[in-house]
C-alpha cells in the first residue's frame, strides 16, 4: 500500500524565521457573474484574480495555496457573486490557513466591464464600451473593506486654448469687416461658416480613475451606477458609433464643458460626495499640446479616518 504523500508546508520548518505580510496566487483566470442592478452587461465576466493571506507563523514553511485556488473555484459557481459572498470567502481563506496563523486575506479582481452605449442623438445607433474595473476586498482584524476602481474615458477641451482661439477669431472678424460700416446677420453667419475654424482650441482623449468604498451589506457592486455618475458629471463621454448629428452634438458638449484637470476632479468630487463615504477621483488629460500628461486627484476619507 502506498504511503501518505509528504506535506512540506506542514512537515518542514523554514530555516529563516520571520512572518510574511502577504503570500498567495496571482493572475488566476476566473469566470464570475457579479450582482449588478443593471441588466445590460454580460452575465459572466472574464477576470484575473490575485488571492492572498498573511502568514503570522514565523516558522511555517508556507501556506496551502491549493486551498485558495479551490475557494476561487467555489466562487465561480456562485450566481451571482455579492459583496457579502466575497466577505464569506475571505473568512474561509483565513480559517483554511490556520497552520500558518493567517489573520487576514485579500482578493483583487481585475476585468473589463462591457456596456452597450447609444449615440448622443441617434437612438438607433450605438456600440459597446469597455470599462476597466478592479474590485479589492480585504478582511483583517480591523474589519471588512471593499473598494471598486473604474477607469472612464472622456474628452476634454482646454479652456485656455479656447480663449486664445476666440481672441484670434475676434481679431480676424474685426479685420475682415474693418472697411464695412454695417453687416447683417446673414453676412456674419456666412463669414463664420467660412472662417469659424480660423483658430481652434485643442482637446484630447482623457481618463478618469475613480475608486470608491462599497458599504458592507450592499446587494450589488453598483459599478454601472458609478460609471453613469461620472460620465454625467464630466458630460463628454467617449462615443462608439456616431452619425454626423452625433458628432456635432459631441462638439457642442465639448464647447459647453471646457475643462482643466482641476475642473474635472472637482466635478467628480461634487458628484461622488454624499454617495460614498470614501473615494478618490483622478483626472488625466493626455495632452495634445504637450508631450506630457496633466493630472489631478481629490481624495475623500471617512470621518473617523480623517480624525486619526
Amino acid at each position: 500500500m502506498k504511503s501518505s504523500l509528504p506535506d512540506i508546508s506542514l512537515d518542514t520548518q523554514a530555516y529563516i524565521h520571520t512572518p510574511i505580510n502577504w503570500v498567495g496566487m496571482d493572475n488566476i483566470d476566473l469566470p464570475l457573474c457579479l450582482a449588478e442592478e443593471y441588466p445590460n452587461i454580460y452575465n459572466t465576466l472574464s477576470m484575473h484574480a490575485c488571492f492572498q493571506v498573511d502568514m503570522g507563523n514565523a516558522k511555517s514553511k508556507g501556506i496551502h495555496m491549493s486551498r485558495l485556488y479551490q475557494l476561487l473555484g467555489e466562487l465561480a459557481a456562485v450566481q451571482p457573486v455579492t459583496p457579502d459572498i466575497l466577505l464569506e470567502m475571505l473568512n474561509k481563506a483565513i480559517l483554511g490557513q490556520q497552520e500558518a496563523q493567517a489573520s487576514q486575506a485579500r482578493l483583487l479582481l481585475s476585468f473589463n466591464l462591457l456596456l452597450k452605449r447609444t449615440a448622443l442623438l441617434s437612438s438607433d445607433l450605438g456600440g459597446w464600451k469597455s470599462y476597466p474595473v478592479q474590485l479589492h476586498a480585504q478582511l483583517s482584524p480591523a474589519g471588512f473593506k471593499l473598494t471598486a476602481e473604474v477607469k472612464i474615458g472622456y474628452s476634454s477641451t482646454c479652456p485656455c486654448s479656447a480663449a486664445l482661439a476666440r481672441q484670434l477669431l475676434a481679431e480676424h472678424f474685426t479685420a475682415s469687416f474693418a472697411t464695412t460700416d454695417t453687416c447683417n446677420v446673414e453676412q456674419v453667419a456666412h463669414w463664420l461658416q467660412e472662417h469659424g475654424s480660423f483658430a481652434t482650441p485643442h482637446s484630447q482623449r482623457s481618463q478618469a480613475t475613480v475608486s470608491v468604498s462599497i458599504a458592507q451589506g450592499c446587494a450589488d457592486f453598483g459599478l454601472v451606477a458609478l460609471i453613469n455618475c461620472i460620465e454625467e458629471a464630466l458630460a463628454t463621454p467617449l462615443q462608439t458609433a456616431v452619425k454626423r448629428i452625433d458628432e456635432q452634438e459631441f462638439a457642442r458638449l465639448n464647447g459647453h464643458n471646457l475643462m482643466f484637470v482641476e475642473d474635472a476632479v472637482r466635478r467628480m468630487q461634487q458628484a461622488l460626495a454624499g454617495r460614498y463615504s470614501e473615494f478618490t477621483a483622478t483626472a488625466r488629460h493626455l495632452e495634445s499640446l504637450h508631450a506630457h500628461d496633466a493630472i489631478a486627484s481629490i481624495e475623500h476619507a471617512a470621518a473617523n479616518d480623517r480624525a486619526l
